[in-house]
């Protein structure tokens, strides 16, 4: 990396959740696993909801800026992506360690294999190929989980 300016530098942490980004194997899922520590921290929803629409935010403003800094087009540096995918993935879940536990795996299997749109959103440049197919796999795995919830409401 060149010399960063200060805005490059706070660029490079946010976007890398102040260094997770560097962890040597499996940094989006480190990234995710503090998405969990997140949800298990912020127990008020609204509060989770708010946190999470920044983060989101966050993630699309960072991400194109990161991307040039990098020199690499969705580098695995860049995790507000998948931190900001695994705090969508539990909005509004039960806080029980089945749904936090299904919640994790699911996002992680469901970024990892792109279903549609994901796949073809995963192809756009800047922030929206960084950011978009974790936000997809976010709120499919959000579905899933609520989709089971009612079902189990409906049998207990």
């Amino acid at each position: 990396m060149r010399h960063l300016s200060l805005k490059d530098k706070l660029c490079v942490a946010v976007s890398s959740l102040f260094g997770i980004g560097w962890v040597p194997l499996l940094p989006g899922t480190t990234a995710s696993a503090a998405g969990v520590l997140v949800f298990l921290l912020l127990k008020n929803n609204l509060l989770y909801l708010i946190f999470t629409f920044i983060s989101i935010v966050l993630s699309f403003l960072l991400s194109s800026r990161a991307e040039k800094i990098f020199a690499e087009k969705d580098s695995k540096k860049i995790v507000i992506d998948d931190f900001s995918g695994m705090l969508l993935a539990m909005l509004f879940i039960p806080r029980t360690p089945q749904f936090i536990f299904c919640a994790f795996f699911l996002f992680r299997a469901l970024d990892m294999v792109k279903i549609p749109p994901a796949d073809k959103i995963e192809k756009c440049p800047g922030a929206l190929g960084v950011v978009g197919d974790d936000l997809v796999a976010g709120i499919y795995a959000n579905i899933i989980l609520h989709l089971v919830r009612g079902i189990l409401a409906i049998f207990s």
